[in-house]
């Protein structure tokens, strides 16, 4: 049996989770030892977010696989938002690892310490940048085929490293071979802006993922033109769209030929169903037949305009 669309980037996310929480181990003993040999600000700062960096690929991949888990009497919606709490957390890790990074930075910068075994850390950090390099790699891919909030945080968390161990790099380098110890703490102190910055951009997408917001104009645009292909639906209105981690949900009132049988109005959607499911095949689809002209408000919405088809908002409002 062929498995489905969401079935198998279940499988791509739980397969992509695995090689991270293996990469933040390798990655954690390889700094643990640079630090021990060089005792530099920037290793340290690369070892503190690299620890934290599994705690966060662990909740991921607790996360991926308790929204793959498939709906039950207490969640009939299934179990996506579970992605979006795994970028919560991740994004709380990725902020206090910054605050602990600038602080340490700053102290050194103060208190400059030297940096020995130069040779060992720079080797060290060569390698995570590889490592992390085809991380990303993976991740990218993976969120690719998915569309996985998940795993796009892991992949930030990732990405973001990957550019902060060049500046490691640059601080070790500085410290040990230069003797500008100082600039080893300066490019600390880079890393710890940098993660801030990310853990705000993470904060935005989990947040925006648990307050369902709707999908883009170009996706709501794409769904309506899907429905419409068929003459016979003279408008959309009424259209809702959220994220359940991977799943879109959609939501949809058509207008119909109030002279149409129930079993044609059922075959009219079906195909209007499976037209969507051929652009967003992790789609779950829902759609409300409404007689031509008859339609009434449900849902606080305002009364649909009197149009054959209606677009996208510009501006989704908060039943989008």
């Amino acid at each position: 049996m062929t498995a489905s669309p969401l079935d198998a980037a279940h499988e791509t996310t739980r397969r992509i989770t695995t090689v991270s929480v293996a990469t933040a181990v390798l990655l954690i003993v390889m700094k643990a030892f640079a630090l021990g040999a060089s005792g530099s600000v920037s290793i340290l700062a690369s070892l503190a977010d690299s620890t934290l960096d599994l705690v966060a690929s662990l909740a991921t991949f607790i996360a991926v696989r308790w929204a793959a888990a498939p709906p039950d009497d207490e969640h009939r919606y299934g179990h996506g938002k579970a992605e979006g709490l795994a970028a919560l957390v991740q994004a709380g890790m990725v902020l206090a690892s910054g605050v602990f990074i600038g602080w340490e930075a700053v102290q050194r910068i103060f208190d400059p310490r030297p940096v020995t075994s130069g040779g060992w850390a720079v080797g060290v950090v060569v390698l995570s940048i590889a490592v992390t390099a085809g991380l990303v790699w993976m991740q990218t891919r993976a969120m690719r085929k998915t569309g996985s909030l998940a795993v796009a945080g892991d992949r930030a968390h990732y990405a973001a490293d990957l550019a902060a161990n060049v500046v490691v790099l640059v601080g070790v380098i500085s410290g040990a071979f230069l003797k500008a110890p100082g600039l080893d703490a300066a490019a600390g102190l880079v890393v710890a802006v940098w993660l801030a910055w990310g853990a705000v951009n993470l904060l935005k997408g989990a947040a925006d993922h648990l307050l369902d917001r709707a999908a883009s104009d170009e996706d709501r645009a794409a769904i309506v033109a899907a429905v419409t292909q068929d003459a016979r639906i003279a408008g959309v209105h009424q259209l809702r769209t959220r994220m359940a981690g991977s799943a879109l949900m959609v939501q949809m009132h058509v207008d119909l030929d109030a002279a149409l049988s129930l079993k044609a109005a059922h075959d009219i959607i079906l195909a209007a169903e499976e037209r969507v499911l051929k652009v967003f095949p992790q789609a779950d689809i829902l759609i409300h037949a409404d007689p031509r002209g008859a339609a009434e408000p449900r849902g606080g919405q305002t009364p649909p305009r009197p149009t054959t088809t209606e677009t996208a908002p510009r501006t989704p409002g908060p039943w989008s």
